[in-house]
């Protein structure tokens, strides 16, 4: 029942952007280490680059684990799943790199997300992946669930962050300099979220 597919486009491409929420799944070398995954969502925080590439942002948030796992080895999988319509899981495996604000990529990265204020959510990095395996499979043990609405509360909770403020959050904080693991997280202090020209 499942395919495999050497590009993300058409039905593929138009499935993925359809889903309000995603998992992420990494883990460190380590074979005793610890294996992460994460829920993403917020609308206009993905965004399908070309065929062989996506990305998400990544906002604020208690660990970085996924980053630590990155700045490793890079190794990422990505999954969607219909909740509604017809059943369908989509899969993509491949390579990560966490892009960060002093990145001379980063304000290219960021014109893929134009629906989203990203001051309002604390944002960290880009993640960027290339696919190198994507299948499908059916999906048929996925239940039916509805939609409503993206939650506002973390907008709400790092909106009233600056620059200094965030990375000041981020270091009391256990796991986002340093993961679970004992890995590199997320670099800080944060350098300053470029703003847009006025």
């Amino acid at each position: 029942m499942g395919k495999t597919y050497e590009r993300i486009d058409g039905r593929l491409r138009a499935f993925i952007e359809a889903q309000p929420v995603f998992f992420t799944a990494t883990a460190p070398l380590d074979g005793e280490g610890t294996v992460n995954i994460s829920p993403k969502g917020l609308t206009g925080s993905f965004a399908v680059i070309d065929e062989h590439t996506v990305a998400y942002l990544d906002f604020a948030g208690s660990t970085a684990e996924t980053v630590a796992h990155l700045r490793e080895n890079g190794r990422i999988s990505l999954m969607w799943c219909a909740f509604q319509g017809p059943p369908n899981i989509v899969r993509v495996h491949g390579k990560g790199e966490a892009v960060f604000r002093d990145d001379e990529r980063w304000e290219e990265l960021l014109g893929h997300f134009p629906d989203i204020d990203v001051t309002l959510h604390g944002l960290r990095a880009v993640i960027v992946v290339t696919a190198e395996v994507v299948r499908d499979s059916c999906g048929y043990g996925v239940p039916f669930m509805s939609y409503d609405e993206d939650r506002d509360l973390h907008g709400r909770r790092f909106a009233r962050e600056d620059d200094e403020s965030l990375s000041a959050y981020f270091a009391k904080k256990d796991h986002i300099a340093t993961s679970m693991d004992g890995l590199p997280g997320l670099p800080l202090p944060l350098p300053p979220l470029p703003r847009p020209a006025q």
